[in-house]
Parts: C-alpha cells; sequence; structure tokens
C-alpha cells in the first residue's frame, strides 16, 4: 500500500461522523451522493466506462481492534476487513474499508470474503433481501485537504456490514454542478 492509500485510510478512521440532519452539505449534489440509498458502485458506474476494483485488504480482524464506535454498530465480534481503491476509468474514486462480521459471512448467497476485485456494492445490492441504516457523514482532514466520507450499516439478509468510504479529488461527487 503506497503512503497516500494509507494516509486516506487511516483519515477515515479519524471522520467524526454526523447524522445526515445535522451534517452541512456543501452543495445539493454532494448531498445527493452521500444519501444514496442504493449500490455507490452502480452510481458511480454510470459515470465511467470502467470501474475497477483495487483490493488493498482482505482479512480477518479482531474484534479488539474496532474502534467503539464500530463495535456499538456491530457487536462485538472478529470481523472480515475489506479494504479498497474503487476507480472510475482508471482514476482513483473512493477509498472503501468494510466490516463483516464473521457472522454475517455465513449463510449468505454470496461469498464475500471471496469478492476479490469485483465492487462490493454490485454484489450485497443484488442480495434478496438489502437494507442500509444509521447513515452518517463527515469530513476526512488531509494534507491535501477536506474530502467527503460517509459510513453506514447495511443489513444483507438480516445480518450487518459496516461500509465507510471516502470521496477522492477526482470523485464525481465532486463535480460542477450543471446549471
Amino acid at each position: 500500500m503506497n503512503q497516500p492509500t494509507s494516509l486516506y485510510l487511516a483519515s477515515l478512521l479519524e471522520v467524526e461522523w454526523q447524522k445526515p440532519e445535522e451534517f452541512e452539505f456543501p452543495n445539493e449534489l454532494s448531498k445527493h451522493w452521500l444519501e444514496e440509498q442504493g449500490s455507490l458502485s452502480r452510481r458511480l458506474k454510470q459515470h465511467c466506462q470502467a470501474l475497477t476494483v483495487e483490493l488493498l485488504q482482505n482479512q480477518i480482524v479482531t474484534a479488539k481492534t474496532l474502534k467503539q464506535d464500530e463495535s456499538q454498530l456491530l457487536s462485538e465480534q472478529d470481523c472480515l476487513l475489506r479494504e479498497v481503491v474503487l476507480c472510475g476509468d482508471d482514476s482513483p474514486w473512493v477509498i472503501g474499508r468494510t466490516l463483516i462480521p464473521c457472522t454475517t459471512l455465513v449463510d449468505q448467497q454470496y461469498d464475500l470474503a471471496e469478492q476479490g476485485d469485483i465492487p462490493l456494492g454490485l454484489t450485497v445490492f443484488s442480495a434478496d433481501n438489502v437494507e442500509r441504516d444509521s447513515l452518517q457523514m463527515g469530513w476526512a482532514n488531509l494534507p491535501q485537504g477536506r474530502f467527503l466520507a460517509r459510513r453506514s450499516r447495511l443489513w444483507m439478509n438480516h445480518k450487518p456490514m459496516l461500509v465507510a468510504e471516502l470521496f477522492l479529488s477526482l470523485s464525481p461527487i465532486y463535480a460542477k454542478e450543471r446549471v
């Protein structure tokens, strides 16, 4: 993992998460992106020819390595940690960090541990029963500036996972609004 990517991931852990009604959105476009209830991967795919995934990490982490707020949203258990960079036409758009409790991996129609370079959202939102709750957003502060981030808990067939996304500078969330 290169240094900027590790900085992005570290900054994602430091975001002060806020509920949508408390967050001050910079504009309507960012509000629309951050409040997306469906698959972010599908939405990103509409803005490029090729959406690709660079898998950074895909390994089991112990419950004691989770932050307190993560444990509260997932319950305290070991998780599969999946970290990726989503790229649109080879430009890095989003850093994704997903915690999937080991109990969530069991009895699913898809093997989430073997996603590899397939965007997780495309798989999750293909499942029979998917819901999103605990949507939060915030700013990640980096030397290059402030970047928008969001976090939510997804329920796939009544089993939770926690997804955090950091929108990088080339992401469509920052595109100039069309008049």
